[in-house]
């Protein structure tokens, strides 16, 4: 039955207790005794055990109406999830940290987030998250605390340089874009604490995030050429082949660092000039090449034991760490702060600004919204502005006739 004033007015009392369960809100119930008292419980299992526990919540009347004590089930519902019982200890004293709910929240969205995503999300939350806040309540955690917790990760309080490995080592910084990112994920973590019952607001709406500087960074003509200088130096002089050539590749199809260097010979269809990525930020995507991209791609040498476009030079997965080369070649070719990534946006600039519509410039780049793609709309020659350009052109000849 659905648990309200109405049924639950409406029960009588038997020869024994009588257990009558809500069809909406699992394992809320209310008791009914052979002396007619009614008490709301909750019937739950921990973790993965079998065995079913109940806990009671409190006696129909004041204060437990039916609605409070279905807001109290989805609270202790909430704990449960956490892998808390809160039968260890009074109700009103269990809480839930911001830890475990990370640890609740990773296990849900592993089942629906991109590996890619999980991690940045898992990143923010060791490096950040959990340092800062970690051991508070999540039932008591005020907006003040979001705000102070938001302007730590600002300010770079949680900043590190460690080793994480032989050859691995972990830069974290803070500042506003990861500031913003991880509130991000804090506020999707409230969500589900909301869900679950634990609390009924998110502390983390009204935070304002910090605004950030645009990135729109694209390579001249000029600055191509010597981009081009510089890499044919490097490869004279014997840097690593096969990150100067995923280098040209990401300057010449505007995909991806990653789609660039984890490509398999598997997913290449020179005859079609296509690369079927199976997985992309935005999921399964076709790469169109063109035909520098292609005859790179054909000058390529293939290794009998290797999957791998741009293998790796020990070991046997695809050439990972291009940072270093990369810095090399933008510094010997004066592009000064350029990043790797903005070769993405150079391609996309060079294909809007030789008359290529948006549209067609988001399919080469993969986008899933048109949105994301209008952010090279101003490099666009308006329609007002071709007239402007074809009437004055006009006018320029006659006026050269006279």
């Amino acid at each position: 039955m659905r648990i309200s004033k109405r049924s639950v007015d409406d029960l009588v009392a038997g020869e024994k207790d009588t257990f009558w369960w809500d069809d909406a809100l699992k394992g809320f119930g209310v008791k009914v005794t052979p002396l007619g008292k009614k008490v709301f419980v909750l019937q739950y299992r921990v973790g993965k055990s079998s065995t079913p526990r109940r806990i009671t919540i409190g006696e129909y009347g004041q204060p437990w109406s039916p609605d409070r004590a279905r807001d109290e089930a989805m609270r202790l519902r909430g704990i449960v999830a956490s892998g808390v019982d809160p039968a260890d200890r009074p109700p009103d004293k269990v809480s839930v940290t911001v830890k475990q709910l990370w640890e609740k929240y990773l296990e849900q969205a592993s089942a629906h987030k991109k590996p890619t995503t999980l991690a940045r999300d898992r990143s923010s939350a060791i490096r950040h998250i959990i340092p800062l806040i970690g051991d508070k309540d999540v039932r008591t955690l005020t907006k003040p605390d979001i705000q102070s917790f938001f302007s730590s990760v600002k300010a770079g309080k949680t900043a590190t340089d460690e080793k994480t490995g032989p050859r691995g080592r972990a830069i974290v910084k803070g500042g506003p874009g990861t500031a913003n990112r991880t509130l991000d994920l804090l506020s999707s973590m409230m969500t589900l604490a909301i869900e679950l019952g634990i609390r009924r607001d998110n502390p983390t709406k009204g935070i304002k995030k910090f605004s950030l500087r645009s990135r729109d960074r694209y390579l001249t003509s000029e600055e191509l050429k010597r981009l081009g200088d510089s890499l044919a130096v490097e490869q004279a002089a014997g840097t690593n082949p096969m990150a100067l050539a995923a280098i040209r590749f990401l300057s010449l199809t505007g995909c991806r660092k990653s789609e660039a260097l984890g490509l398999r010979w598997s997913w290449v269809d020179l005859e079609n000039s296509l690369v079927s990525l199976p997985d992309s930020k935005t999921g399964a995507r076709q790469l169109h090449l063109g035909n520098a991209a292609k005859e790179l791609l054909m000058n390529m040498p293939r290794f009998a034991n290797s999957p791998w476009v741009f293998p790796s030079a020990r070991g046997e997965g695809p050439v990972v760490g291009i940072r270093k080369i990369w810095d090399a070649v933008r510094i010997r070719a004066g592009l000064g702060d350029f990043r790797l990534h903005d070769l993405r946006h150079s391609f996309a600039s060079s294909a809007v600004s030789a008359g290529q519509s948006l549209y067609v410039v988001g399919k080469l780049l993969g986008h899933s919204q048109a949105r994301t793609t209008q952010r090279y709309a101003h490099l666009a020659k308006g329609p007002v502005q071709s007239a402007a350009d074809a009437i004055s052109d006009e006018i320029a000849k006659k006026l050269a006739a006279k």
